[in-house]
């Protein structure tokens, strides 16, 4: 892969961590490869030129890269998604696999989608899980706009962004054939004790209150067209 110092004039990088093999056709781009989805400024100084970022990785990396380009206003980036791996994010925007993923990042085209994040400027891009720690049962309350998702106690719950607007939906967990999903654009959830994980990775410590909300701007993605 060429190295970010060989080209000064960068319209696509290529992202993704150690010890994920980038497919050969991206092999000629300019890019980097990341010590971890936390690498901020290595992110920052990658994308800086960049017009089109493609992440061969997972959803962590992902997350990380939009959560980026938001902080530093510069949502007008498309992103492409090649995954090395299962990517829940591709199965909410319909994205490929394999081959078909390494193609539609290089000839694909992008549109907007609506963005969502945290209430720590995180942005979410796959799933978020919320459960008590320990295995016990979540015992609190969750809002999505104004409709009330549970109260009382509960499995946890997931949130994913939606392709379309309202932004966000959320679901408590338990068998699939029951679960039922609300639609907003946001949703709050307080409770005695709650264990995050957003994108596979866990947050750093138990927390009380959490939001997730549709961001004011729209991310880019390159995706296939409906």
């Amino acid at each position: 892969m060429t190295t970010l110092s060989q080209e000064t004039e960068m319209t696509t990088v290529v992202l993704t961590l150690h010890g994920s093999t980038v497919p050969a056709p991206l092999r000629q781009l300019p890019g980097i490869t990341l010590p971890g989805p936390t690498a901020r400024s290595e992110i920052d100084s990658a994308t800086e030129h960049a017009r089109r970022v493609i992440v061969v990785g997972d959803d962590a990396l992902l997350a990380a890269v939009v959560t980026r380009l938001m902080r530093k206003d510069r949502l007008h980036v498309d992103v492409a998604l090649v995954p090395t791996g299962a990517s829940r994010a591709a199965r909410n925007y319909r994205l490929p696999t394999g081959r078909m993923a390494t193609r539609l990042a290089l000839e694909g085209s992008a549109q907007p989608f609506p963005l969502v994040r945290d209430d720590t400027g995180t942005a979410l891009v796959g799933s978020a899980v919320m459960r008590a720690p320990a295995g016990e049962e979540l015992f609190g309350e969750a809002y999505v706009d104004d409709d009330r998702l549970f109260r009382g106690p509960a499995r946890g719950i997931e949130i994913r962004p939606s392709r379309r607007l309202p932004g966000v939906r959320a679901t408590t967990l338990g068998r699939l054939p029951r679960r039922r999903w609300l639609e907003g654009r946001a949703i709050q959830t307080g409770a005695r004790e709650i264990a995050l994980t957003r994108d596979g990775v866990d947050h750093p410590r138990v927390i009380t209150r959490s939001t997730f909300y549709r961001h004011t701007e729209n991310w880019r993605l390159v995706c296939v067209r409906d």
